[in-house]
């Protein structure tokens, strides 16, 4: 599914073509998303300027005048920008039109997501509970340690869990952990400060740096503009199994941690 590489990657596409601009109307093809689209917001979106484009987590946040438009990709959406007489196809299912334009939501399983709050979206009931930005300064080795300290589990379920840290997607959790020496499944709680450190900057690099290559092609996620991500490219562990390691030359391995598939170097990784 597209991670938070992927959706700064469409957020950072589209700011530029939908800020400032005012919304002309919107087409609704198939309202039932993970969660049914109101049939008011077709009365309501109209004339409504876009302020500004952000994300918090995996949440797209539209700014419009009289409140927040909340979108989520799911498993496998995409956004883009097109004409608006652009032909949809099948699993075309929402579009936000504008003078020529339309911003088109394409979701082939249905799981993303079109909401409308006019409140502050941080305390909409999906978003008040998550953790802070990965790439932010309120993440760092001390929030990590104090979070472990209380808990049994493997860190790898530890740096997913969006109420301790967003974003941070099976593929950059097992890039990280092996970046910085640390075996996916080792108990959180027994890992030093000082090693959380090399955790949270490696987290920090390796989302940087996929975000910098536009996200990784995992099945079918593209870019706003329809080009692939590249950072698939960079992968130095994930879906590697039985691969050379690239520091020792060992066989990469595959465990299930969590439910979730992790990848690592057992020579490398403690």
């Amino acid at each position: 599914m597209p991670e938070l590489p992927e959706v700064e990657t469409t957020r950072r596409g589209i700011a530029p073509h939908l800020e400032g601009r005012t919304i002309k109307g919107l087409v609704v093809r198939q309202p039932r998303l993970r969660w049914p689209i109101v049939p008011a917001l077709k009365r309501s979106l109209p004339g409504q300027k876009i302020h500004a484009v952000e994300r918090r987590a995996k949440y797209l946040l539209l700014r419009l005048d009289k409140g927040t438009l909340i979108l989520h990709l799911g498993m496998s959406g995409s956004l883009r920008i097109l004409p608006a007489d652009t032909p949809p196809n099948p699993h075309d299912h929402v579009d936000l039109l504008f003078d020529g334009q339309c911003l088109r939501l394409r979701d082939p399983r249905r799981f993303g997501a079109v909401l409308w709050t006019r409140s502050d979206p941080a305390k909409h009931k999906l978003i008040h509970h998550l953790g802070p930005e990965p790439l932010g300064n309120d993440f760092d080795a001390d929030h990590l340690y104090q979070k472990s300290r209380r808990r049994q589990g493997a860190v790898k379920n530890l740096i997913m869990d969006g109420k301790v840290v967003v974003g941070v997607g099976n593929i950059y959790a097992s890039e990280a952990l092996f970046r910085a020496g640390i075996h996916p499944a080792r108990a959180c709680n027994r890992i030093s400060q000082a090693r959380y450190q090399r955790l949270t900057e490696e987290i920090k690099a390796v989302l940087s740096e996929a975000i910098e290559q536009g996200g990784t092609t995992l099945r079918d996620f593209q870019q706003e503009d329809g080009r692939p991500g590249y950072f698939a490219q960079q992968l130095q562990v994930y879906g590697q199994e039985g691969e050379p390691c690239p520091s020792c030359g060992k066989g990469i391995q595959k465990k299930i941690i969590g439910q979730r598939s992790g990848y690592y170097c057992s020579h490398c990784q403690r």
